[in-house]
C-alpha cells in the first residue's frame, strides 16, 4: 500500500485502522491508528517541507515508508510516515491510536495517565510506543530488526475528514482523518 499509493491524503485515509507494532525488551505493544493528518510538502504551507530541504526535514523528500520523527516544543516527539509522489515531498502525521496489545507497557511509558488519554495526541502516541528521535529514518515496511512495524489493514475503513489542528496555515484543508461513526 505505501509504495503503490503515495498521495498524502490517500495514505492518511488508508492508515486509519492499520496497526503499529512495537517490539520492546519487555514485550509487544500493538496499537490501531485512529487519527492522522496529511502534509503535502511543497504544496502545503503547514508542511515542514514547504520551503526547502533542511537537515530536519530531509526525510520528507526521501524514501516512502520511513518514519520522520521530530521534537515539538522541545518536549514531545511526533511520528510521521513519509508518503509522497516521485519527485515531491510529504508525510502523514500519526496523531492518535487505541491500544490493542501491551496496555501495561503503554501505561509504564506514560505513568499516571488515565487510559483514555494514553495515546490521544501525537506526542502521547510516540511516548506510549517508546519512540524517540532514534527512530528517525526507521523503515516501517522493511526493517530487518522489526522493532517497529506498520501492519496494513486489508480493508479500508470509513473515515471522516476534517480540518487539521494545531497549525497556523492552511487550516481549512480537510486533511485530518478519523474513523467515521
Amino acid at each position: 500500500m505505501m509504495h503503490a499509493i503515495l498521495e498524502q491524503d490517500t495514505v492518511a485515509h488508508r492508515l486509519i485502522g492499520c496497526h503499529l507494532v512495537r517490539q520492546t525488551p519487555h514485550g509487544t505493544i500493538r496499537v490501531e491508528i485512529t487519527e492522522t493528518e496529511a502534509y503535502k510538502g511543497r504544496d502545503d504551507p503547514a508542511s515542514h517541507a514547504y520551503r526547502a530541504v533542511t537537515p530536519r526535514n530531509r526525510l520528507m523528500f526521501g524514501e516512502v515508508g520511513r518514519l520522520y520523527v521530530y521534537l515539538i516544543y522541545g518536549l514531545h516527539y511526533c511520528m510521521n510516515v513519509v508518503a509522497h509522489e516521485p519527485g515531491n515531498a510529504g508525510a502523514v502525521l500519526l496523531r492518535a491510536a487505541e491500544p490493542v496489545e501491551g496496555l501495561e507497557l503503554i501505561r509504564a511509558n506514560r505513568p499516571g495517565v488515565a487510559d483514555r488519554n494514553l495515546l490521544n495526541g501525537p506526542g502521547k502516541l510516540a511516548q506510549g510506543l517508546g519512540v524517540d528521535i532514534g527512530f528517525n529514518g526507521y523503515d516501517l515496511m522493511r526493517s530487518p530488526d522489526r522493532q517497529l512495524a506498520l501492519h496494513i489493514s486489508s480493508k479500508a475503513l470509513p473515515v471522516a475528514a476534517s480540518p487539521r489542528i494545531g497549525i497556523s496555515q492552511a487550516k481549512e484543508l480537510l486533511w485530518r482523518f478519523t474513523p467515521s461513526d
